[in-house]
């Protein structure tokens, strides 16, 4: 049987508590032994470099953050090694028709 999958996306930025919210998310779905797949986007770029986040992306959550997002928000992807890909809407497209479910944290 194929493991269930989940995307989310995190448009908010390190202020918001929905930084909060996804990680635990993340957390509990991993536990679940579900493959989840975060997208960061717009402000939710500044928290590419938030422990919990490379954390999890070191135990199994596969995270994709909006390279122009990047660019736009300057936040720095040196160092980021192979936990993280850097890519466009493309992808984000391909998580959301992918996924068994997907929610949104904007």
């Amino acid at each position: 049987m194929e493991k269930k999958k989940l995307g989310l996306l995190l448009s908010t930025g390190p202020a918001h508590p929905n930084i909060t919210t996804v990680s635990r998310l993340c957390e509990e779905a991993l536990r679940s032994d579900i493959d989840v797949y975060l997208y960061l986007i717009d402000e939710g770029v500044l928290n590419l470099h938030d422990d919990r986040l490379l954390g999890l992306s070191a135990v199994g959550v596969k995270l994709f953050v909006c390279a122009y997002g990047c660019q736009q928000h300057k936040v720095s992807t040196n160092d980021l090694g192979s936990a993280v890909t850097l890519c466009g809407l493309v992808v984000l497209s391909n998580i959301i028709n992918g996924c068994d479910r997907f929610v949104a944290f904007n």
